[in-house]
């Protein structure tokens, strides 16, 4: 008698779907850098906080999961007319509060990016920003075999990179561990937070931001290109696309490495 019934049913389900993703979020506070200061998902940072706003941040954020959004202030021009600089949130990463050292002036902020996010809303400016945000994950149309292979790649050639990095660094005091190798390993494990699921990438997703990291003995134009490497990271949509960036990214850090590393012996001789 309701030849529409089943399509109606349907539709329901699929609203009820979307509605259950878009209520995925999370008030956070949030803090703004530079777009030279990009932070992608696996990387780790300390921050020196010091001012009293950015102070009260950190107290916030502390009581809030250990959570904030680091995110990048992005100049824009509205119109030539314009007189007053516009700017747009751009880049945004939930980080993690891994530690924090008390300083007589400040604190030093250990912090982990996890995932990427949008912010959707912002609800305070002062002391500091607040604002809600919503998981951004990647969509690929990549079989599942083809990106496990992408990831072993890039995992391998990150080991590559890691092996050099400690032959140039050479002092016995040097840590064995690089930028690069630690974010891998982080990417690796799956990260343990108390907000939605949604909000963490998948492994596959994570391992391709891992290599985005500064290498030893980098020079201004490296890191330089570091950053345009990571703006692109963080608006790609597909992780085998990311993936292939970051294995072509890691192989050109291990022929640069292996060229310095060859003047190196020959002025050791």
């Amino acid at each position: 008698p309701y030849p529409f019934a089943g399509q109606l049913s349907t539709t329901r389900a699929r609203l009820r779907s979307a509605l259950k993703v878009n209520a995925t979020s999370l008030v956070v506070p949030l803090l703004p850098f530079n777009s030279n200061e990009v932070l992608v998902p696996s990387e780790s940072k300390i921050l020196h906080l010091y001012e009293a706003r950015y102070l009260a941040l950190l107290e916030e954020a502390l009581v809030r999961k250990k959570l904030f959004v680091y995110f990048v202030l992005d100049p824009i021009s509205i119109s030539e007319y314009a007189t007053e600089a516009s700017f747009a949130a751009r880049c945004g990463c939930l980080v993690l509060i891994e530690n924090v050292e008390r300083l007589d002036v400040g604190a030093l902020v250990s912090i982990r990016g996890v995932g990427r996010v949008k912010i959707v809303k912002f609800f305070q400016a002062d002391p500091f920003l607040k604002g809600e945000v919503i998981p951004m994950q990647d969509t690929t149309s990549a079989s599942p075999s083809d990106v496990s292979s992408k990831v072993l790649s890039v995992k391998e050639a990150v080991y590559s990179l890691n092996s050099l990095e400690i032959k140039l660094k050479a002092p016995k005091e040097a840590v064995m561990q690089t930028y690069v190798l630690n974010s891998l390993q982080w990417a690796e494990k799956q990260p343990s937070l108390d907000c939605d699921e949604a909000f963490i990438p998948s492994l596959p997703e994570r391992v391709s931001f891992a290599a985005f990291q500064p290498v030893s003995g980098s020079t201004q134009s490296e890191l330089v290109k570091l950053q345009q490497e990571k703006l692109k990271a963080m608006d790609l949509r597909d992780t085998k696309q990311r993936l292939n960036n970051s294995l072509e990214f890691v192989k050109g850090s291990i022929s640069m490495l292996a060229a310095k590393l060859a003047i190196q012996a020959l002025e050791m001789q």
